[in-house]
């Protein structure tokens, strides 16, 4: 892993305000953005919920916009920004789509799929490498994380207790 640069902090605190869009819409507060020449070409948030497509993950979203905008589904030279490590599906679709570097927030230790759990960036059956960045604002975007599923919690449990005392 390189040393972060500022500019890999400003570009995740954007990622980090994508993903407050994603949290407003009921969804896991995940956003990501896709950089070339220190252009933004593409931003996204987690849409599975509202989607109701268990694809529409941020990485997901922004490789489609992407890839329209650019009339290729190859993103050389591209920087992807995200605010949680990649799962494996996105991490397979990150290489498919040819991604020269990814910077991501915070770990993933469920189902992290760029060092957390398994590197399918570093797997012999991959036909492309990324440059792997993680841990950009990591403590920041944990906290976003955190605090989305903290509230959740509560939400259902102060919905079981309303449910056990009739009152719904």
């Amino acid at each position: 892993m390189t040393k972060q640069s500022e500019q890999d902090n400003e570009y995740m605190r954007k990622a980090m305000s994508l993903a407050s869009l994603a949290e407003q819409e009921g969804e896991v507060p995940v956003g990501a953005l896709l950089v070339r020449n220190n252009e933004i070409i593409a931003t996204g948030w987690n849409r599975s919920i509202g989607q109701h497509d268990a694809t529409a993950h941020a990485e997901i979203q922004v490789i489609r916009s992407a890839g329209e905008k650019l009339e290729n589904y190859r993103l050389t030279d591209t920087t992807l920004y995200v605010t949680l490590e990649p799962c494996p599906m996105c991490a397979g679709a990150l290489l498919h789509s040819r991604v020269g570097r990814i910077v991501f927030g915070a770990f993933d230790g469920k189902a992290g799929a760029a060092g957390s759990v398994l590197n399918l960036f570093e797997s012999q059956a991959a036909y492309h490498y990324a440059e792997i960045e993680g841990g950009v604002l990591e403590l920041e975007c944990k906290a976003q994380l955190q605090a989305f599923f903290k509230r959740r919690r509560k939400e259902k449990k102060e919905l079981r207790d309303k449910l056990k005392k009739g009152e719904l």
